[in-house]
Protein backbone atom coordinates (compact mmCIF):
# COMPACT_ATOMS: atom_id res chain seq x y z
CA UNK A 1 0.00 0.00 0.00
CA UNK A 2 2.95 2.33 1.03
CA UNK A 3 4.45 1.59 -1.97
CA UNK A 4 1.53 2.27 -4.29
CA UNK A 5 0.89 5.62 -2.08
CA UNK A 6 4.71 6.38 -2.77
CA UNK A 7 4.55 5.83 -6.37
CA UNK A 8 1.56 7.93 -6.50
CA UNK A 9 3.48 10.54 -5.32
CA UNK A 10 6.28 10.53 -7.31
CA UNK A 11 4.13 10.72 -10.00
CA UNK A 12 2.20 13.67 -8.94
CA UNK A 13 5.35 15.39 -7.97
CA UNK A 14 7.37 14.41 -11.54
CA UNK A 15 3.95 16.22 -13.04
CA UNK A 16 3.83 19.06 -10.99
CA UNK A 17 8.24 19.63 -11.62
CA UNK A 18 7.09 19.37 -15.10
CA UNK A 19 3.98 21.81 -15.22
CA UNK A 20 6.68 23.82 -12.94
CA UNK A 21 9.11 23.71 -15.73
CA UNK A 22 6.49 23.92 -18.79
CA UNK A 23 5.17 27.47 -17.04
CA UNK A 24 8.53 29.24 -15.97
CA UNK A 25 9.51 28.19 -19.87
CA UNK A 26 6.44 29.72 -20.66
CA UNK A 27 7.01 33.04 -18.71
CA UNK A 28 10.20 33.24 -20.10
CA UNK A 29 8.90 33.13 -23.61
CA UNK A 30 6.19 35.64 -22.76
CA UNK A 31 8.70 37.87 -21.09
CA UNK A 32 10.70 38.36 -24.37
CA UNK A 33 8.07 37.88 -26.52
CA UNK A 34 6.75 40.65 -29.01
CA UNK A 35 4.17 43.18 -26.63
CA UNK A 36 0.85 43.69 -27.38
CA UNK A 37 0.90 47.34 -28.11
CA UNK A 38 -0.01 48.31 -31.94
CA UNK A 39 0.80 51.90 -31.36
CA UNK A 40 3.62 53.50 -29.57
CA UNK A 41 2.58 55.31 -26.20
CA UNK A 42 4.51 57.60 -23.51
CA UNK A 43 3.86 55.70 -20.37
CA UNK A 44 4.90 57.75 -17.14
CA UNK A 45 6.49 56.11 -14.03
CA UNK A 46 5.43 58.01 -11.17
CA UNK A 47 7.82 59.43 -8.61
CA UNK A 48 7.89 56.91 -5.70
CA UNK A 49 5.78 54.02 -7.44
CA UNK A 50 6.33 50.37 -6.27
CA UNK A 51 6.80 47.35 -8.94
CA UNK A 52 3.47 46.26 -8.76
CA UNK A 53 2.15 49.81 -9.12
CA UNK A 54 3.82 50.33 -11.95
CA UNK A 55 3.46 46.57 -13.26
CA UNK A 56 -0.61 47.35 -13.05
CA UNK A 57 -0.46 50.35 -15.01
CA UNK A 58 1.26 49.06 -17.61
CA UNK A 59 -0.87 46.10 -18.13
CA UNK A 60 -4.03 48.79 -17.79
CA UNK A 61 -2.02 50.78 -20.43
CA UNK A 62 -1.82 47.28 -22.69
CA UNK A 63 1.73 47.90 -23.25
CA UNK A 64 2.32 44.08 -21.19
CA UNK A 65 -0.07 41.21 -21.25
CA UNK A 66 0.83 40.08 -17.66
CA UNK A 67 1.62 42.51 -14.95
CA UNK A 68 2.70 39.21 -12.73
CA UNK A 69 4.87 37.65 -15.37
CA UNK A 70 6.81 41.46 -15.44
CA UNK A 71 6.95 41.41 -11.93
CA UNK A 72 8.64 37.94 -11.85
CA UNK A 73 10.91 38.79 -14.26
CA UNK A 74 12.00 41.75 -13.08
CA UNK A 75 12.55 40.05 -10.10
CA UNK A 76 14.44 37.66 -10.97
CA UNK A 77 16.71 40.43 -13.13
CA UNK A 78 16.73 42.08 -9.83
CA UNK A 79 16.07 44.92 -11.27
CA UNK A 80 13.00 46.23 -9.32
CA UNK A 81 15.52 49.25 -7.49
CA UNK A 82 16.07 50.03 -10.75
CA UNK A 83 12.90 51.77 -12.07
CA UNK A 84 13.13 55.67 -12.62
CA UNK A 85 10.91 58.05 -12.46
CA UNK A 86 10.01 59.57 -16.05
CA UNK A 87 7.79 59.82 -19.30
CA UNK A 88 9.09 57.25 -21.52
CA UNK A 89 7.83 56.58 -25.43
CA UNK A 90 6.80 52.60 -25.58
CA UNK A 91 7.22 51.68 -29.09
CA UNK A 92 4.57 49.23 -30.52
CA UNK A 93 5.32 45.75 -30.18
CA UNK A 94 8.20 45.93 -27.68
CA UNK A 95 8.66 43.13 -25.41
CA UNK A 96 8.23 43.15 -21.68
CA UNK A 97 12.05 42.67 -21.29
CA UNK A 98 12.34 45.72 -23.61
CA UNK A 99 9.74 47.78 -21.89
CA UNK A 100 11.79 46.99 -18.39
CA UNK A 101 15.20 47.93 -20.14
CA UNK A 102 13.00 51.84 -21.03
CA UNK A 103 11.74 52.33 -17.54
CA UNK A 104 14.45 51.46 -15.58
CA UNK A 105 17.15 53.39 -18.03
CA UNK A 106 17.58 56.39 -15.57
CA UNK A 107 16.97 58.81 -18.52
CA UNK A 108 13.05 59.94 -19.95
CA UNK A 109 14.11 58.70 -23.32
CA UNK A 110 11.78 60.64 -25.25
CA UNK A 111 10.75 64.76 -24.93
CA UNK A 112 6.64 64.57 -24.58
CA UNK A 113 6.34 68.66 -24.36
CA UNK A 114 8.69 70.62 -24.76
CA UNK A 115 8.51 74.60 -23.76
CA UNK A 116 10.22 76.61 -26.19
CA UNK A 117 10.33 80.52 -24.98
CA UNK A 118 11.00 82.69 -28.31
CA UNK A 119 12.81 85.94 -27.55
CA UNK A 120 11.81 89.28 -29.40
CA UNK A 121 13.10 92.32 -30.31
CA UNK A 122 10.73 94.13 -27.88
CA UNK A 123 12.98 92.56 -24.85
CA UNK A 124 9.74 90.20 -24.22
CA UNK A 125 9.10 86.51 -25.67
CA UNK A 126 6.67 84.45 -26.55
CA UNK A 127 6.11 80.44 -25.20
CA UNK A 128 5.67 77.53 -27.16
CA UNK A 129 3.92 74.95 -25.70
CA UNK A 130 4.42 71.52 -27.63
CA UNK A 131 3.95 67.81 -27.59
CA UNK A 132 5.32 65.45 -29.54
CA UNK A 133 3.45 62.25 -30.81
CA UNK A 134 4.85 59.07 -30.14
CA UNK A 135 6.28 57.16 -32.29
CA UNK A 136 6.47 59.91 -34.89
CA UNK A 137 8.40 62.20 -33.68
CA UNK A 138 6.11 64.76 -34.61
CA UNK A 139 5.60 67.76 -32.86
CA UNK A 140 2.16 69.12 -32.36
CA UNK A 141 1.18 72.65 -31.02
CA UNK A 142 -0.57 72.84 -27.75
CA UNK A 143 -0.83 76.87 -27.11
CA UNK A 144 1.35 79.90 -27.67
CA UNK A 145 1.22 82.42 -25.54
CA UNK A 146 3.03 85.73 -24.08
CA UNK A 147 3.04 86.23 -20.50
CA UNK A 148 1.30 89.56 -20.54
CA UNK A 149 -1.55 87.47 -21.92
CA UNK A 150 -3.58 85.04 -20.16
CA UNK A 151 -1.53 81.66 -19.40
CA UNK A 152 -2.92 78.71 -20.70
CA UNK A 153 -4.34 76.39 -18.48
CA UNK A 154 -2.53 73.16 -20.06
CA UNK A 155 0.59 75.27 -19.01
CA UNK A 156 -0.28 75.74 -15.71
CA UNK A 157 -1.40 72.09 -14.91
CA UNK A 158 2.27 70.94 -16.74
CA UNK A 159 4.60 73.31 -15.06
CA UNK A 160 2.51 72.03 -12.36
CA UNK A 161 2.79 68.50 -12.19
CA UNK A 162 5.24 65.93 -12.64
CA UNK A 163 5.29 65.61 -15.99
CA UNK A 164 8.44 65.63 -18.02
CA UNK A 165 8.31 69.06 -19.62
CA UNK A 166 11.52 70.28 -21.54
CA UNK A 167 12.61 73.74 -21.11
CA UNK A 168 14.05 75.46 -24.38
CA UNK A 169 14.93 79.38 -25.23
CA UNK A 170 15.53 80.40 -28.23
CA UNK A 171 17.94 83.64 -29.15
CA UNK A 172 17.04 84.36 -33.06
CA UNK A 173 19.56 86.20 -34.60
CA UNK A 174 20.23 90.27 -34.93
CA UNK A 175 18.64 91.02 -31.13
CA UNK A 176 20.55 93.69 -28.66
CA UNK A 177 21.75 92.50 -25.58
CA UNK A 178 19.40 94.14 -24.02
CA UNK A 179 16.36 92.74 -25.51
CA UNK A 180 18.16 89.66 -25.13
CA UNK A 181 18.09 90.14 -21.45
CA UNK A 182 14.90 91.68 -20.74
CA UNK A 183 13.46 88.68 -22.90
CA UNK A 184 15.28 86.54 -20.37
CA UNK A 185 13.75 88.51 -17.00
CA UNK A 186 10.66 87.81 -19.13
CA UNK A 187 10.72 84.50 -18.56
CA UNK A 188 8.94 83.07 -15.38
CA UNK A 189 10.79 79.71 -15.69
CA UNK A 190 14.59 80.98 -14.88
CA UNK A 191 15.72 82.99 -12.23
CA UNK A 192 18.24 85.24 -10.18
CA UNK A 193 19.19 88.57 -11.46
CA UNK A 194 21.51 89.94 -14.62
CA UNK A 195 24.11 92.21 -12.64
CA UNK A 196 25.33 93.84 -15.82
CA UNK A 197 24.48 93.82 -19.78
CA UNK A 198 26.81 91.84 -21.92
CA UNK A 199 29.43 92.86 -24.38
CA UNK A 200 27.32 93.78 -27.15
CA UNK A 201 27.56 91.06 -30.08
CA UNK A 202 29.03 88.21 -27.67
CA UNK A 203 25.82 86.61 -26.78
CA UNK A 204 25.60 83.58 -29.65
CA UNK A 205 21.54 83.23 -30.66
CA UNK A 206 20.44 79.53 -30.43
CA UNK A 207 18.15 77.50 -28.83
CA UNK A 208 19.28 77.06 -25.52
CA UNK A 209 18.09 73.24 -23.44
CA UNK A 210 17.91 74.78 -20.00
CA UNK A 211 16.50 73.31 -16.86
CA UNK A 212 12.93 74.63 -14.94
CA UNK A 213 15.00 77.16 -12.29
CA UNK A 214 18.03 77.69 -14.03
CA UNK A 215 20.25 80.58 -13.54
CA UNK A 216 19.85 83.61 -15.94
CA UNK A 217 23.68 84.82 -15.82
CA UNK A 218 24.71 80.46 -16.57
CA UNK A 219 22.81 80.94 -19.68
CA UNK A 220 24.11 84.23 -20.32
CA UNK A 221 27.48 82.67 -19.67
CA UNK A 222 26.88 79.80 -22.02
CA UNK A 223 25.76 81.92 -24.50
CA UNK A 224 29.06 84.19 -24.28
CA UNK A 225 31.39 80.46 -24.39
CA UNK A 226 29.41 79.74 -27.57
CA UNK A 227 29.67 83.05 -29.46
CA UNK A 228 33.63 83.37 -28.51
CA UNK A 229 34.16 79.95 -30.07
CA UNK A 230 32.01 80.79 -33.02
CA UNK A 231 33.67 83.67 -33.78
CA UNK A 232 37.67 82.09 -32.81
CA UNK A 233 36.88 79.72 -35.46
CA UNK A 234 35.90 81.68 -38.23
CA UNK A 235 38.64 84.54 -37.41
CA UNK A 236 40.98 81.34 -37.70
CA UNK A 237 39.40 80.50 -41.63
CA UNK A 238 39.02 83.94 -42.78
CA UNK A 239 40.31 84.88 -46.21
CA UNK A 240 43.16 86.65 -46.72
CA UNK A 241 43.17 90.47 -47.24
CA UNK A 242 40.08 91.36 -44.99
CA UNK A 243 40.21 95.59 -43.82
CA UNK A 244 39.53 94.28 -40.54
CA UNK A 245 42.75 94.68 -37.79
CA UNK A 246 41.31 92.37 -35.06
CA UNK A 247 38.49 89.81 -34.25
CA UNK A 248 36.82 92.84 -32.54
CA UNK A 249 35.90 94.14 -35.78
CA UNK A 250 34.96 91.09 -37.68
CA UNK A 251 32.21 90.60 -35.20
CA UNK A 252 30.90 94.46 -35.85
CA UNK A 253 30.94 93.91 -39.10
CA UNK A 254 29.30 90.94 -38.73
CA UNK A 255 26.19 92.15 -36.40
CA UNK A 256 25.68 94.95 -39.50
CA UNK A 257 25.51 92.20 -41.83
CA UNK A 258 23.23 90.35 -39.45
CA UNK A 259 20.77 93.70 -39.36
CA UNK A 260 21.09 94.18 -43.20
CA UNK A 261 19.89 91.28 -44.26
CA UNK A 262 17.71 87.94 -43.65
CA UNK A 263 18.18 85.91 -46.57
CA UNK A 264 20.84 83.70 -46.20
CA UNK A 265 22.05 83.56 -49.65
CA UNK A 266 22.65 87.39 -49.54
CA UNK A 267 25.11 87.67 -46.20
CA UNK A 268 28.35 87.03 -48.59
CA UNK A 269 26.95 89.56 -51.18
CA UNK A 270 26.39 91.96 -48.73
CA UNK A 271 29.84 91.25 -46.52
CA UNK A 272 31.28 91.86 -49.89
CA UNK A 273 29.65 95.62 -50.53
CA UNK A 274 30.78 96.65 -46.65
CA UNK A 275 34.71 94.92 -47.43
CA UNK A 276 34.63 97.00 -50.92
CA UNK A 277 33.36 99.83 -49.09
CA UNK A 278 36.13 99.74 -46.74
CA UNK A 279 38.66 99.23 -49.19
CA UNK A 280 38.36 101.75 -51.02
CA UNK A 281 37.87 104.18 -47.93
CA UNK A 282 34.22 104.86 -48.65
CA UNK A 283 32.01 105.14 -45.93
CA UNK A 284 29.54 102.14 -45.01
CA UNK A 285 26.14 104.46 -44.75
CA UNK A 286 23.99 102.18 -43.11
CA UNK A 287 20.68 102.39 -41.57
CA UNK A 288 20.94 99.84 -39.05
CA UNK A 289 23.97 101.65 -37.40
CA UNK A 290 21.99 104.99 -37.13
CA UNK A 291 19.43 103.06 -35.65
CA UNK A 292 21.34 101.54 -32.84
CA UNK A 293 22.94 105.51 -32.13
CA UNK A 294 19.28 106.55 -31.61
CA UNK A 295 18.23 103.63 -29.82
CA UNK A 296 21.21 102.11 -27.96
CA UNK A 297 20.12 98.58 -28.61
CA UNK A 298 17.19 99.43 -26.40
CA UNK A 299 14.11 98.45 -28.36
CA UNK A 300 13.12 99.34 -31.92
CA UNK A 301 13.32 102.22 -33.52
CA UNK A 302 9.22 102.20 -34.87
CA UNK A 303 9.73 104.57 -36.97
CA UNK A 304 11.71 106.05 -40.04
CA UNK A 305 14.78 107.69 -39.35
CA UNK A 306 14.98 111.31 -39.73
CA UNK A 307 17.49 113.43 -41.50
CA UNK A 308 18.64 114.62 -38.42
CA UNK A 309 19.46 111.38 -37.05
CA UNK A 310 21.44 110.70 -40.38
CA UNK A 311 23.65 114.09 -39.63
CA UNK A 312 24.43 112.82 -35.67
CA UNK A 313 27.69 112.70 -34.89
CA UNK A 314 28.03 109.92 -33.06
CA UNK A 315 30.21 106.79 -33.13
CA UNK A 316 27.64 104.15 -34.39
CA UNK A 317 26.58 107.04 -37.02
CA UNK A 318 27.83 105.49 -40.66
CA UNK A 319 26.81 108.17 -42.99
CA UNK A 320 28.66 110.77 -40.51
CA UNK A 321 31.99 108.69 -39.46
CA UNK A 322 34.48 106.45 -41.41
CA UNK A 323 34.61 103.32 -41.06
CA UNK A 324 33.21 100.44 -38.76
CA UNK A 325 30.97 101.88 -35.35
CA UNK A 326 32.52 101.83 -32.37
CA UNK A 327 30.69 98.45 -31.32
CA UNK A 328 28.31 95.95 -32.56
CA UNK A 329 25.18 96.99 -33.21
CA UNK A 330 23.43 93.21 -32.38
CA UNK A 331 24.13 90.03 -31.76
CA UNK A 332 25.09 88.17 -35.01
CA UNK A 333 24.57 84.76 -35.29
CA UNK A 334 27.15 82.31 -37.23
CA UNK A 335 26.03 82.31 -40.86
CA UNK A 336 26.60 86.07 -40.85
CA UNK A 337 30.02 86.08 -38.91
CA UNK A 338 31.26 83.31 -41.26
CA UNK A 339 29.75 85.94 -44.30
CA UNK A 340 32.34 88.59 -42.75
CA UNK A 341 35.08 86.60 -42.68
CA UNK A 342 34.74 84.78 -46.24
CA UNK A 343 32.82 87.04 -48.38
CA UNK A 344 31.52 86.72 -51.75
CA UNK A 345 34.27 88.18 -54.48
CA UNK A 346 31.98 90.71 -56.05
CA UNK A 347 32.59 94.75 -57.01
CA UNK A 348 29.44 95.98 -55.41
CA UNK A 349 29.34 98.68 -53.60
CA UNK A 350 26.08 99.69 -53.31
CA UNK A 351 22.84 97.63 -52.74
CA UNK A 352 19.05 98.49 -51.99
CA UNK A 353 15.62 96.76 -51.10
CA UNK A 354 14.38 95.41 -54.21
CA UNK A 355 10.57 95.01 -53.04
CA UNK A 356 11.11 90.94 -52.34
CA UNK A 357 12.54 90.94 -49.04
CA UNK A 358 16.06 90.65 -50.11
CA UNK A 359 18.22 93.42 -52.23
CA UNK A 360 19.39 94.82 -55.53
CA UNK A 361 22.89 94.79 -55.75
CA UNK A 362 24.77 97.73 -57.96
CA UNK A 363 29.28 98.19 -58.59
CA UNK A 364 28.20 102.11 -60.27
CA UNK A 365 25.99 104.81 -58.55
CA UNK A 366 24.32 104.87 -62.38
CA UNK A 367 23.09 101.26 -61.29
CA UNK A 368 21.88 102.02 -57.46
CA UNK A 369 20.02 104.76 -58.34
CA UNK A 370 18.27 103.25 -61.28
CA UNK A 371 17.92 100.30 -58.29
CA UNK A 372 16.48 102.94 -55.61
CA UNK A 373 14.14 104.55 -58.07
CA UNK A 374 12.01 100.83 -58.61
CA UNK A 375 12.10 100.67 -54.82
CA UNK A 376 10.51 104.13 -54.62
CA UNK A 377 8.06 103.22 -56.58
CA UNK A 378 7.25 99.90 -55.13
CA UNK A 379 6.94 102.03 -51.72
CA UNK A 380 4.59 104.27 -53.19
CA UNK A 381 2.29 101.77 -54.81
CA UNK A 382 2.28 99.78 -51.25
CA UNK A 383 1.84 103.06 -49.66
CA UNK A 384 -1.53 103.55 -51.76
CA UNK A 385 -2.53 99.77 -51.41
CA UNK A 386 -2.32 100.46 -47.28
CA UNK A 387 -4.46 103.20 -47.89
Amino acid sequence: MWKHIAANGLSFLIVAVIALAGAITWGQQEFVARGPLQEAIFFEVPRGANLREISEDLASEGAISSGMIFRLGTDYADRAQDLRFGNYEIPAGASMAEVLDIVTSGAASTVRYTATFVLRNQGTGEMRLRERVPGTGELVELATFAYEEDVPEIYRELTGSDAGVVYRVSVPEGLTSWQIVEGLNQAEFLTGEVPELPTEGMLAPDTYEVARGADRSELLNRMQAAQAAILADAWANRVDGLPLADIDEALILASIIEKETSVPSERGWVASVFVNRLNRGMRLQTDPTVIYGVTNGRGVLGRGIRQSELRDDNPWNTYVIDGLPITPIANPGRAAIEAALNPEDTDYVFFVADGTGGHAFAETLDEHNDNVARWRVIEAERAVESQ
